[in-house]
């Protein structure tokens, strides 16, 4: 990488210094003319019967525009499953639902009439757990199903099975062999930027809506299907989002809230803003999927594992979103972290009167990533294994399959073990350990680790996983570059700089992203997947290639030179022969321009990466290039508090290759910070369907006071699908956070936390059970 400009180089974010001055627009910042504000009212009960809403004397309020409820609005099916409205009527199902909504000419007016709305509700019992849910005798959530067919109980017709090998004859080869269960909770994504939308339509009902979405492209979709609703078929949609202050996944479907920002400017005309407070994110938005996992695991007398076999119910909430769809990326450690050939895998789902749950940062995998990391220190113990050797002896390869059909192409997972044992002094701290040098009165040091496997090189779980990009150079050699990736916080559009001045040979400074509109800028399914880098650095390397072959080729006809044997660097144009006569790249376009019958420079490309949708036994390259890592954590136990204070943190990152260093151990600062938040702190505490803790004074959410000494390690393996040989990194670095701290716990004191998070309330139980179990 030394003979490149820009790739691999620890260069600073473009958009930095217009978030620190404040000059980056966020949808808090942005108005329209004219504009109305939208306000909501949830249901106080967590299942009850709507039996009449009196709107009359919030309608009478002046300075409010529009009323409406379930009653006033046409059907429009939102949801994985279609079982949910913007309005509800009839029924509520949970203490978010969406009971009806106002329009006013300020947020004051509008919290005003939403208390003058009177609702008559009826309580209804509820179910609170997937256990409580799937009793035979259980009150149904829903009576119907989506096509208006009886329902029978509150199981999900959505079962997830995943069958690799035979998982009797892997038992039967077991010599040692550990069944556990572990659970995982609700937690919030805590984005410091809270959900907003300004929906508008003009004079001929096209509708423009300014959003935080993550999904532009395929919310403009969902949109359309409200328009439809609407008798407005055939009108156009344009998505224009605003800069994101943190997505981690909560903006990867389309919400209540913006369906009824749409049907609010559509009955008054005007353009309506809704604007979530911090305790209406916690409440109106969902939550990471809770699960209760049951795993058995084995090995034979050589310590190779034989078999893995993982039950999880999940606990679904009262409507369907994306973490319904968690599973499907659950098995990906289940199925391929380590090299078992024996895998069964089945989750299945229940309607609950919870909040229901939505893509969060690693998509279901830290949870499974918790039961099996957990699992294989258990079964190393079994067995008589040290827990790194155990994990070293059973570690993915390079240029393997999986049972699930993953191909793996670049591995580094032997090497990020490696690693994360060195940086902690692993060897060192058993002796002491073995001496009990690791403790000091009351408090007790220990040390973990975890392994992973993510997705890297995109996730083909819609029918395209495509990125589409155009590029266009005006004459003075500036280069605009059009794309449809959305930018979170994760620092794309700034890499993506990078690699396009790079593959086309600019100056930095004069390449200018353009994004985050749809009526400009080409199609890409999202950002989700840690896909973004990946994808959208392909697309820019296929479309970069084309303008510089365009650009060479003008050359060529004004210099004279062959293309083959001209140079583009630094936006330089010269005879690699005779560096010295080098001419400015803005010279020759102008004169490709100015010419008789001339020519300005363009180029389109689309990248569709050669991965796999799953097929009907769940099986299927998923992801072309495939994301590994280990955390290492060295903890200290106070056994008279319960308090662990995490000593020395090692995050280990196979990345394929670093386009920007700095971004990359950005990512693994933070992600090991929330990793270690859903480990220790986090949860979204509910009772009876009712949020208790619903505000950053009680939900205990990490700060920078709480900050742990992250260590991030960068290994490189090139893989050579990405770009430049880079993986993709979002999501992976707080996925073994948990299971490495729960080692460590373990090692520290000799006691298994199986549920999260490991609170000190938790922890002195297990201790004070361990000392009643040892009397």
């Amino acid at each position: 990488m030394a003979e490149l400009n820009y790739v691999g180089k620890r260069i600073p974010r473009c958009d930095a210094q217009a978030k620190v001055t404040g000059r980056a627009v966020y949808i808090n910042d942005r108005k329209r003319p004219g504009m109305l504000y939208g306000a909501i009212l949830y249901s106080p009960h967590p299942h009850a019967r709507i039996r009449h809403i009196d709107v009359s004397k919030a309608r009478a309020l002046p300075g409010v525009r529009a009323v409406i409820t379930g009653e006033d609005i046409p059907d429009i099916p939102l949801g994985f499953m279609k079982d949910n409205r913007p309005l509800k009527k009839g029924k509520v199902r949970s203490v978010r639902d969406e009971v009806a909504a106002v329009a006013a000419i300020d947020p004051d007016i509008a919290a005003e009439a939403l208390e003058l709305i009177e609702v008559d509700y009826e309580p209804l019992p509820g179910v609170f757990t997937p256990e409580e849910a799937l009793a035979p005798d259980a009150p149904l959530i829903h009576e119907v199903d989506p096509k208006g067919r009886p329902r029978k109980d509150n199981r999900l017709p959505l079962v997830w099975e995943l069958k690799c090998g035979d998982l009797e004859e892997g038992k039967a080869r077991s010599r040692y062999t550990i069944r556990e269960r572990f659970s995982t909770t609700f937690v919030s994504h805590c984005c410091l930027g809270t959900s907003g939308v300004i929906a508008e339509f003009d004079l001929e009902h096209n509708l423009t809506m300014y959003s935080v979405t993550q999904i532009p492209f395929l919310a403009q979709n969902d949109y359309r299907a409200a328009l439809e609703a609407l008798g407005l078929k055939d009108r156009r949609v344009r998505v224009v989002c605003q800069t994101i202050g943190g997505g981690f996944g909560s903006k990867l479907d389309t919400h209540c809230y913006e369906f009824i920002a749409i049907l609010l400017a559509f009955a008054t005309g005007k353009p309506v803003k809704i604007q979530f407070s911090r305790e209406e994110e916690f409440r109106a938005q969902p939550t990471r999927q809770p699960t209760l996992t049951e795993i058995a695991m084995g090995c034979d007398a050589e310590g190779r594992l034989t078999f893995r076999e993982v039950r999880m119910l999940l606990d679904n909430g009262a409507y369907t979103s994306w973490g319904a769809t968690t599973p499907s990326v659950m098995m990906v450690p289940i199925s391929s972290l380590y090299r078992v050939p024996h895998v069964y895998y089945r989750a299945e789902l229940a309607y609950t009167n919870n909040l229901y749950s939505q893509a969060f940062r690693g998509y279901g995998n830290p949870q499974a990533t918790f039961a099996v990391e957990s699992a294989m220190d258990l079964l190393a113990a079994e067995a008589g294994w040290d827990p790194v050797e155990f994990r070293l002896h059973n570690a993915n390869q390079p240029n393997e399959v999986t049972p699930q059909k993953f191909h793996i192409t670049s591995c580094g997972l032997k090497e990020c073990i490696e690693r994360v044992r060195d940086g902690l002094g692993w060897e060192e701290h058993q002796r002491r350990k073995a001496t009990g040098d690791n403790r000091r009165g009351s408090k007790v040091r220990g040390m973990g680790l975890a392994s992973l496997i993510h997705v890297g090189g995109g996730a083909r779980v819609y029918r395209s996983d495509g990125h589409g990009m155009m590029m266009k150079l005006d004459d003075f050699g500036k280069l605009s570059v059009f794309t449809g990736a959305v930018e979170i916080g994760q620092g794309t559009i700034s890499t993506l700089r990078q690699v396009v001045a790079e593959c086309v040979g600019l100056r930095l400074e004069d390449v200018h992203i353009v994004f985050h509109d749809t009526d400009l800028c080409p199609w890409d399914v999202g950002t989700h997947a840690s896909r973004q880098a990946f994808i959208s650095c392909n697309a820019a390397l296929a479309c970069g290639r084309k303008l510089r072959e365009k650009i060479l080729e003008r050359a060529a006809e004004q210099l004279g030179v062959p293309a083959e044997e001209l140079e583009l660097k630094e936006s330089r144009i010269y005879p690699r022969s005779k560096p010295e006569e080098s001419v400015p790249l803005a010279k020759v376009l102008r004169r490709a321009h100015f010419a008789p019958r001339g020519t300005i420079l363009m180029a389109e490309a689309f990248y569709d990466p050669p991965n796999q949708m799953l097929d009907k036994e769940l099986k299927g390259n998923l992801s072309c290039a495939w994301a590994f890592g280990c955390h290492g954590v060295e903890v200290e136990v106070d056994t008279e508090t319960g308090q662990v204070r995490i000593l020395n943190y090692q995050a280990a990152h196979d990345v394929g290759t670093a386009l920007n260093p700095m971004f990359l151990e950005g990512q693994i600062y933070g992600a090991a910070v929330m990793g270690t938040g859903y480990a220790l702190t986090e949860e979204l505490v509910l009772k009876e369907g009712q949020i208790l803790n619903g505000n950053f004074t009680d939900y205990k959410l990490l700060t920078a006071k709480d900050v742990v000494p992250v260590t991030p390690i960068i290994v490189e393996t090139h893989d050579p699908a990405g770009p430049y040989g880079a993986k993709g990194i979002g999501e992976p670095g707080c996925v073994p956070s948990a299971p490495a701290i729960a080692n460590a716990i373990y090692d520290a004191v000799g006691v298994r936390l199986r549920d999260l998070p490991m609170t000190p309330e938790r922890l002195l139980k297990a201790l004070r059970e361990k000392e009643k179990q040892a009397a």
